[in-house]
């Protein structure tokens, strides 16, 4: 084991700019917060939505349902949501292949 005595073991460095780096990694969650936020009121907007046009469907095929016409609305609101949702998804699966695609 004499012979091992020169091996010292490596010591990271510490970063000149700490402070920056630690409010550059809370901006970092933030926005990764934040992204995810958006994904999560968009489908808890599509559920709802698509919800109401059950229980609106539900409500017209049992004649509980006065005005026929909210039907059709919820319907359109549910399909809007889930094209926002989708768009969403499609932008952010294209944003993720762009990086995959850069050099580093």
């Amino acid at each position: 084991m004499e012979g091992a005595s020169f091996i010292t073991p490596m010591i990271p460095w510490e970063s000149i700019g700490g402070a920056e780096e630690a409010q550059n990694a809370t901006a970092v969650n933030a926005e990764a917060s934040l992204f995810k936020d958006i994904f999560k009121n968009a489908v808890n907007q599509v559920r709802e939505t698509e919800a109401d046009v059950e229980h609106k469907q539900y409500l017209l095929s049992t004649g509980q349902l006065d005005d026929a016409h909210t039907l059709p609305i919820a319907e359109a609101k549910a399909a809007l949501s889930l094209d926002v949702l989708i768009s969403l998804r499609n932008k952010a699966v294209e944003a993720y292949n762009e990086l995959i695609k850069m050099g580093v």
